[in-house]
This record gives C-alpha cells, sequence and structure tokens, in this order.
C-alpha cells in the first residue's frame, strides 16, 4: 500500500500525517514553531525555522511508520492562512521575519485604505484589516532596505506559507500558490479568479512578486529536495481544508472548528455571496475548473474561555473536568460574554470587552463553567444566524472539528441552541485529511469525490433535545447580555 502524505503547517506548529487509502491516520509527527512578539501587537516567525520544522516531522514520520519517501504516493498540503514571507529570488532566502496572520503590526496601513473599502470588498470578499497578507507585504517592503526597489527589480518573491514550503519542497524550481490562500491577500479578485491589477497598484505591489495561482488540486511539481520523484498534487488554506477534510461537497454544507476561536464556514456552491453582516466572502477550493465559493464567519474566544477558567480563574484543573462540572447543577439564567479581545462576526466590535450577567447569591462554580460552555455554542450560533441569511439556505446539519468537540455538554448544547443535527468525524484531524483528500483526488488515488463520501466515517452524532420555545427564551437573554455588554465602554 502506498500513502499519502499530508503536511499541516499551522501557527504554533508543524505536523505531519500519513494517511492510507480509507483515509484513516496511520502515523503522525508534531514540532513547535515559536512565535516572536518583537513589539506590543506585532506576531512574526522566522522562516526558514517553520522549513526546518517541516522538514523535520516529515523525516520523523516516515521513520515511526518504518516507511520510506517511496511508499508515498503523494503529498498534500494545508497551512495557516495570510501569514506572510517575502524572500530572494538569488539565494532562496527570507528578507524579514513571516509576518503571521494575528499581526496588528500593519493596522496603520490599513487605515489609508478607508475610502476603498468598498471595492475590496466587491473584488476580494474580505474586508480592509491588517489581518489579510497585502499590507502585510507592503509593511515589509516599507521596512528593508530598498525593499521597493529591489521588488520592482525583480529580487523579491512573495509566499503565504503554501508557496514558501512549495518552493523549497521543489528546489526553487516552483513559485506557486492555490486558489484558496490567494483569496485571503487583498490582491486576488475573486471574481475572474486572477491577481488585481487595481488593488496590486493600490497596495504598490509590484506583480512580479505574486506567485502563480493554480488550482487547490492540482500538480505543484516534485518535491525533489526529498530525493524523491513524489509530487505535491493538493494545497489548501487551513479552514479551506477542513471544510473538504469535512466532505462538505455540496451547496448548504457546513462545518465549525471549534479551536481557541471558532471558524464556520458553508458552502455556498458555484457563485460568490457577498455579505452584508460581517461575514467573509472567499474562495473553497478549485477542482479542474470548477470553482467552489465559501462564506466564512469567525468567533474570537471559543476554547480559549476554557483555558482562561482553567488558568486565570481557577474553577477547573484541566480542560476536561468543564463537562463533568457544568452538568453538576441545573442550567441557570448566567450569561458570559467572552469579548476579551472585541466580538467577532456579526458585531465586529473591537472595543467590546467580557462581561457577566444574571448572577445571584446561589450562583455557583458549576453554573459558571457552565454558562463558559454556553457562550461559546451561543457566539457560534450568532454566526450561523447570519450565515443562513446571507446564503439564503437552512442549515440543518453541523460538521465539527477541533479540541473541544471532546466536551459533550458543549455539543449537546450547541446542537441544541441551534436546532440542528451534529456530526463529529471519526479522524479529527479533518484539516490534514482535507489536505489528504484533495492530493489523494489529484492523483488518482480516489477516483472521484463520492469515493471519498463512502469512506468518511463519524464517531458520534447529536441530535437538538431542546423545545422551541426554551432556544427562543435562552437566545433572546443572549442576544440582550450582548446588547448591555456593548453599552458598556
Amino acid at each position: 500500500m502506498k500513502y499519502i502524505l499530508a503536511i499541516d503547517q499551522g501557527t504554533t506548529s508543524s505536523r505531519a500525517i500519513l494517511f492510507d487509502n480509507t483515509g484513516k491516520p496511520v502515523q503522525i509527527a508534531q514540532r513547535e514553531v515559536t512565535c516572536l512578539f518583537p513589539h506590543s501587537g506585532w506576531v512574526e516567525a522566522d522562516a526558514l525555522a517553520i522549513w526546518v520544522s517541516v522538514m523535520d516531522v516529515i523525516n520523523e514520520v516516515l521513520i515511526k511508520a518504518n516507511l520510506t519517501i517511496d511508499d508515498v504516493a503523494t503529498i498534500g498540503l494545508t497551512n495557516q492562512r495570510e501569514t506572510t514571507v517575502v524572500w530572494s529570488k538569488k539565494t532562496g532566502m527570507p528578507v524579514y521575519n513571516a509576518i503571521v496572520w494575528q499581526s496588528r503590526q500593519s493596522a496603520d496601513i490599513c487605515d489609508n485604505f478607508a475610502k476603498e473599502k468598498e471595492t475590496i470588498h466587491q473584488k476580494t470578499g474580505l474586508i480592509i484589516n491588517p489581518y489579510f497578507s497585502a499590507s502585510k507585504v507592503r509593511f515589509i517592503l516599507d521596512h528593508l532596505e530598498n525593499g521597493q526597489e529591489r521588488a520592482e527589480s525583480g529580487e523579491l518573491l512573495f509566499g503565504t506559507i503554501d508557496s514558501w514550503i512549495i518552493y523549497k519542497l521543489t528546489s526553487g524550481k516552483v513559485h506557486a500558490t492555490d486558489v484558496t490562500n490567494a483569496s485571503r491577500t487583498l490582491l486576488f479578485n475573486i471574481n475572474d479568479m486572477k491577481w488585481d491589477e487595481e488593488l496590486c497598484k493600490m497596495f504598490n505591489i509590484p506583480m512580479s512578486m505574486l506567485p502563480t495561482v493554480r488550482p487547490s488540486a492540482y500538480d505543484y511539481g516534485q518535491a525533489t529536495f526529498l530525493k524523491s520523484d513524489v509530487h505535491i498534487t493538493g494545497v489548501l488554506g487551513d479552514q479551506q481544508a477542513a471544510l473538504f477534510g469535512q466532505t462538505c461537497f455540496e451547496s448548504g454544507e457546513s462545518k465549525n472548528t471549534y479551536g481557541t476561536g471558532c471558524f464556520l464556514l458553508v458552502n455556498t456552491g458555484d457563485k460568490p455571496v457577498f455579505s452584508n453582516k460581517g461575514l467573509l466572502t472567499t474562495v473553497a477550493w478549485q477542482i479542474g475548473n470548477k470553482v467552489t465559493y465559501a462564506l466564512e464567519g469567525s468567533v474570537f474566544i471559543g476554547g480559549a474561555i476554557v483555558q482562561w477558567i482553567r488558568d486565570e480563574m481557577q474553577l477547573i484543573e484541566n480542560a476536561a473536568d468543564s463537562e463533568k462540572i457544568a452538568q453538576m447543577s441545573h442550567r441557570s439564567r448566567v450569561y458570559i460574554v467572552p469579548a476579551f479581545t472585541g466580538l467577532g462576526t456579526p458585531y465586529w466590535d473591537d472595543d467590546a470587552r467580557g462581561a457577566v450577567f444574571g448572577l445571584t447569591r446561589g450562583t455557583n462554580r458549576s453554573q459558571f463553567v457552565r454558562a463558559c460552555l454556553e457562550a461559546i455554542a451561543y457566539q457560534c450560533k450568532d454566526v450561523m444566524e447570519v450565515m443562513q441569511k446571507d446564503a439564503a439556505q437552512n442549515i440543518s446539519v453541523l460538521k465539527v472539528d477541533g479540541g473541544a468537540t471532546k466536551n459533550k455538554y458543549l455539543m449537546q448544547f450547541q446542537s441544541d441552541i441551534l436546532h440542528t443535527t451534529i456530526k463529529l468525524p471519526k479522524c479529527l484531524e479533518t484539516t490534514a485529511l482535507g489536505a489528504a483528500y484533495m492530493a489523494g483526488l489529484q492523483c488518482g488515488y480516489y477516483p472521484n469525490l463520492e469515493s471519498i463520501k463512502k469512506i468518511h466515517e463519524y464517531q458520534a452524532i447529536y441530535e437538538p433535545q431542546m423545545s422551541k420555545k426554551e432556544i427562543k427564551e435562552l437566545y433572546k437573554g443572549w442576544k440582550t447580555a450582548i446588547k448591555a455588554t456593548r453599552m458598556f465602554k
């Protein structure tokens, strides 16, 4: 049997996972990646250290599985999106630290484009924000000696993390990205699916710096650095990879990743749907000539609230305790709004801060912990409400992944408050699995999407048990808490 090697390069770690032909992970290797914080609000990383970590996990996963690269049929790649690398075409070495997606260091640059926000939104589906790559490239060129001159002379190349890894794996022969990563740069027109000359001029970024844009399922070239003839045949940004890994192939199918924050994506089919309610429009993937789009919503504080009650409030000893403690007393009307860093979709209120409502003399630890878990579910309902309106679809099934899905109380309450079936897959490595599925599809390992759906399995399904009347009353209380939180500034 030959295996698919999935490389999952994330913000804090790089992982390599070997999948067999049934989509089961055979072996995994992981290395931490250090984030750098040179100034308040800045988040950077050493691009070379990222590349070294990728090579380390590839070697380790093969050694642990007692295999060689010759046992690998193809390589799939998924990555943290928006993180920006600029390197020298001559040396193949970075000329500046990678600027991580979380970094706010290019906020002042974004402020200069406030008048162009509607043009940018209609072309890219995004909002003008330092989160995305264009302002990060501009920042690097502005802070690099002769940066603009070097860029215009063709000496410098730009890429998101996928481009950087493809470039290094192919020994500098391929400078490319896929449509999903390109769609997160603020430079890519998602209507005509190409780099936009007007946007590049707006940010004063020479188009010669930009990678060639390819479909997600595509032969990106031979990984010659590995001394092998294995090819990279699937590339996706992490959230799109999770959507694909959850087999959300049809319009209206959706997934939610419960990590530090939460990312909800819904497949909107072959036409981009533009939101007026704070959702991002993005490319989900491209297979052959067929482009699939998605709407995306973000919750800033998801699993992070469990870390907060563990580390700062010391109400639990470990994350798993939250489920058990939450079930020790009856539900109260306590609401916790975890706006520690503002509120995400659909509010986009950077100035909001966390608040607690409904405390009584009888409020206890169990009710407080329970309210924290429920806050994750309420925030996801806020996103789902606007998502269903913008997509003009009723979402009856939500596929879930991420660390917080281990919490059975949270998953049942999420199903209840959404009045939606929740499906938890057997393989929780859905980001890497999505990259593996895409690579396998391109190289013929999987003949079609239907064959992937047949092997995809679920370990748990949660059905709603709460009455619509109770859902309405509870959610009304949450919306009141949100309103009060936003008034207290």
